[in-house]
């Protein structure tokens, strides 16, 4: 049995990795995308943090979240907007998957991976590597040739403000980011 290490530093900031179940292309549907930024905008509202970055892809999802100073509790967060978005999404499309004897006594839906991945941020180094590496994501998956042409990301933000220029990443392989890990 593997020992999930997790480490909670109130107010920091951390990286995440939230990956559906068995993989399923479940954002590729727009209802998906709009079920869940509805739920992760209450989930902000309901149980503060800054949003600095993320791309939505059709089986995963990468977050770069800063908690509220004293806060550490982002494992709340996450275990909210999976639970909320399951209901909600089960709700909109009408359907309650078959769930096995050991599915239904843990309350689980099929929706969602069981555990989600964090990185706890060290420095400013390390933030603006994860930060490109969520942003160039689309691209290292095949999905786009420039993270500009990926419309679920908040790249457009930071092109918008002057981080990045709207060609960032678009190159040779070996000259591209994204050597953070997923």
């Amino acid at each position: 049995m593997s020992i999930y290490r997790r480490f909670f530093i109130p107010g920091g900031t951390f990286f995440f990795t939230v990956v559906t179940e068995r993989r399923a292309p479940l954002f590729e549907r727009e209802l998906a995308r709009d079920v869940f930024g509805n739920v992760f905008r209450i989930c902000q509202r309901r149980l503060p943090f800054e949003s600095i970055a993320m791309v939505l892809l059709p089986d995963h999802l990468h977050a770069l979240w800063t908690l509220p100073s004293g806060d550490d509790d982002y494992a709340i967060r996450w275990g909210w907007i999976k639970r909320r978005f399951t209901l909600d999404w089960l709700k909109a499309i009408d359907v309650d998957p078959p769930r096995t004897h050991s599915r239904a006594r843990e309350r689980r839906r099929s929706v969602w991976q069981r555990r989600f991945w964090e990185h706890a941020i060290r420095d400013e180094r390390d933030l603006e590597s994860h930060f490109d590496y969520i942003h160039f994501n689309p691209v290292k998956h095949g999905y786009v040739a420039s993270p500009r042409d990926w419309p679920w990301s908040t790249f457009h933000k930071y092109v918008a403000s002057g981080h990045y220029p709207a060609d960032w990443a678009k190159g040779p392989p070996n000259e591209l980011p994204g050597n953070a890990g997923e």
